[in-house]
């Protein structure tokens, strides 16, 4: 049936419904709740209450049926209770904005009926079908977005619901969809080239190594070769506009049990569901072949505690699917009691992980769950994950996608004092061992080892905390920060060792307000810290020592980072370099390199700012800087009696440093052992306390 004719038809049925017409009024239900179903569930993004506002959206409209005047407009009434009760939801969890509509009467839309454009025809079936096998290649938190979208085109949300549902101002929401569209068109052009005839014999020879799964990580890679294949890219010719095919595919099909619970709610109904309805409950239990069925993994948090009698849980409301894990109850602390903190890690958590558990537990600290897949697949805002400690086998990607808010981090820790290892030997080489595309998260007190590949790479992450966490002996990079978007972040205290490529990376992107803080980069057989990444970084009070390449690497578009009080010592290249990469802006302050194999600072690339800096014993000398900068070239010690080490083009921007003094030598350091700087950490997860590199006084 066309919208044209439903119009007519639904009004025909309210007025029916309004003289007491029990059957009208269920069909009335029963061929709008589908609507409704769709335009809660892609606003609250799948949350386990939509269940809930979606009968309470029907049961007003049912309460108020007789109070509407206009029967012609009862489709936009709906919806306007509808996104009412979106807004009051989102305002009790102080989660998201939701755009202002006036608690007034239930009144239809003056300006015409909202619900009438949510159809548009079909439009070439096998780019459908293309569409809906390229959405496999999306990640978890790209086929969310996708959800969304995918209403806001059929226009049952708004850029401002679905900027609501992510929690972020439309502006930010349009650079994720753009984002999220150009992963789509990236997808559909590997699932085009993959189904062309005849095939790429270039293509077919790189997915000789596929396992066949489709996941972001492939997708990358076989998308590199369709964008510059010759042939691959013929394919791409006369691709449908995504908004034009996602518009003919199904929509989310209503729980049946929802369908039950709604009308055994309405007044004055059967105990027997009416036809209508049990068509509608029929759908939920055929699976719609390529349709976007997203399933909700939830796990909620514990009950409040409270001392006295046992806490009531409240049984679901009908209709609603029982929750993944029952809450856990979770002894109160007697009023006069002491808490003892116990190490550095969480003491208290909602979801816990142990090597002994098994994810047909609860997730409780007596049944906890035995994977990090599975706490990661369970958790929501404000949740904390705990892991006890021991060896954790990897035997899969891990994919940490759910998003926090500021109001409502996600913590994943190791509990209290305990110890935690993530091995992921048995991956194979195309896995990362934790892909992580989230918000607002803390990770900490783990250690990743053995990744045959990156470790932890976190694509276009925001306002996340990652600390106190080791890294080692890892394929290629121990952490990667990677892709535009990568805002707010921080990598504090924490040990990258043994990798057989960088230690820490910020590259491929771009994004403001990320600190790397008190860590440690060693025998990591590239570089240090490698930073290739177009905004300014700020790297204070790190170390980084043998490693076979570099100490840090500072490059970008424009590379303005700002570094201050780190230490490279006894490095294969050098100390700190631009690696010859333009740089503009570049400041470096009081950072320290000491015994490197190449020189001290090796920057040619610009003019950066030196100041107050030290090196000594380089092999390579201790500056190179390019020319118009007043430093010393490549290979100059600059240490001669009385010369102050810059030539005639000198500036402020390269002063007070040690190759522009006299008499710099290792003497001045208090110490020239790192014994206790590559020791131990200190009990707080501190960098150690040393006299390693410290001048003297004077």
């Amino acid at each position: 049936m066309t919208q044209s004719q439903i119009a007519p038809d639904a009004a025909r049925l309210v007025r029916l419904a309004q003289a007491g017409d029990v059957a009208a009024r269920d069909e009335l239900i029963a061929e709008h709740l589908p609507l409704i179903y769709n335009v809660v569930g892609r606003a609250l993004d799948g949350h386990p209450d939509v269940d809930d506002l979606v009968q309470e959206t029907m049961l007003r409209a049912v309460r108020g049926l007789g109070a509407l005047r206009e029967p012609d407009r009862f489709r936009s009434w709906l919806v306007a209770i509808a996104y009412r009760q979106i807004q009051l939801h989102l305002r009790a969890r102080r989660t998201a904005r939701v755009r202002p509509m006036p608690a007034t009467a239930d009144l239809p839309d003056p300006d015409g009926d909202f619900a009438e454009r949510t159809t548009a025809e079909l439009v070439v079936a096998d780019q459908r079908r293309e569409l809906l096998e390229a959405t496999r290649w999306l990640d978890a938190a790209d086929r969310r977005l996708l959800g969304l979208w995918w209403q806001e085109a059929a226009g049952g949300l708004t850029r401002t619901e679905l900027a609501a549902a992510l929690d972020v101002p439309p502006k930010h929401a349009a650079v994720r969809v753009q984002r999220m569209k150009a992963q789509l068109d990236a997808a559909r052009g590997v699932v085009r080239a993959l189904r062309a005839r005849p095939r790429c014999p270039a293509l077919m020879s790189q997915v000789k190594r596929w396992n066949g799964v489709a996941d972001p990580l492939w997708r990358k890679r076989l998308a590199r070769h369709v964008r510059d294949c010759p042939q691959c890219t013929v394919t791409q010719h006369g691709l449908v506009a995504p908004e034009e095919l996602l518009l003919g595919i199904a929509a989310l099909p209503v729980p049946a049990a929802l369908a039950a619970g709604v009308i055994t709610e309405l007044p004055a109904a059967g105990s027997a569901l009416s036809p209508k309805l049990l068509a509608v409950a029929a759908v939920a239990s055929v699976a719609v072949s390529g349709g976007f069925v997203y399933a909700v993994h939830y796990s909620p948090a514990p009950a409040e505690i409270a001392v006295g009698p046992p806490a009531v849980v409240r049984p679901s409301a009908p209709g609603v699917v029982a929750r993944s894990r029952a809450a856990v109850a979770v002894p109160a602390a007697s009023p006069t009691s002491r808490v003892t903190v116990v190490g550095l890690g969480v003491q208290r958590a909602d979801i816990y992980v142990a090597p002994s558990g098994s994810d047909q537990g609860d997730g409780s600290i007596g049944r906890p769950f035995a994977t990090v897949d599975k706490a990661a697949e369970v958790v929501r805002p404000g949740q904390t994950i705990a892991l006890r400690g021991g060896t954790y086998t990897v035997s899969s990607e891990i994919s940490l996608s759910v998003n926090g808010t500021a109001a409502r981090p996600i913590v994943l820790s190791n509990y209290r004092d305990e110890r935690p290892v993530l091995d992921a030997a048995t991956l194979p080489p195309t896995d990362w061992a934790i892909e992580q595309s989230t918000a607002f998260w803390t990770v900490q007190g783990l250690e990743i080892r053995n990744a045959p590949s990156h470790a932890l790479v976190c694509s276009a992450c925001r306002d996340t905390v990652f600390q106190r966490l080791t890294l080692r002996g890892n394929t290629r990079a121990g952490m990667m920060l990677r892709d535009p978007g990568t805002t707010r972040n921080s990598v504090l205290d924490s040990d990258f060792i043994g990798s057989e490529g960088i230690g820490l990376g910020l590259q491929f992107g771009s994004g403001a307000g990320n600190v790397v803080r008190g860590n440690r980069f060693s025998g990591n057989r590239a570089s240090g810290l490698d930073l290739k990444f177009d905004s300014p970084v700020t790297v204070e009070g790190n170390w980084s020592y043998d490693n076979g390449g570099n100490g840090f690497v500072l490059t970008g578009a424009p590379a303005s980072h700002r570094l201050r009080q780190n230490a490279a010592w006894d490095n294969g290249g050098h100390g700190f370099t631009d690696d010859g990469g333009e740089t503009s802006g570049l400041l470096l302050a009081n950072n320290t390199a000491f015994r490197n194999r190449g020189s001290g600072f090796a920057l040619p690339g610009g003019r950066p700012t030196l100041r107050a800096n030290v090196a000594v014993g380089n092999a390579g000398g201790p500056a190179g800087l390019g020319s118009g900068s007043s430093g010393l070239g490549s290979g100059s010690s600059g240490l001669g009696s009385g010369s102050s080490g810059l030539g005639s083009g000198s500036s402020s921007a390269v002063r007070g440093n040690s190759w522009q003094q006299s008499g710099w030598s290792a003497d001045r350091f208090r110490s020239t052992s790192p014994s206790v700087a590559e020791g131990p950490r200190t009990a707080a997860g501190r960098l150690p306390r040393t006299d390693f590199l410290v001048p003297r006084a004077g």
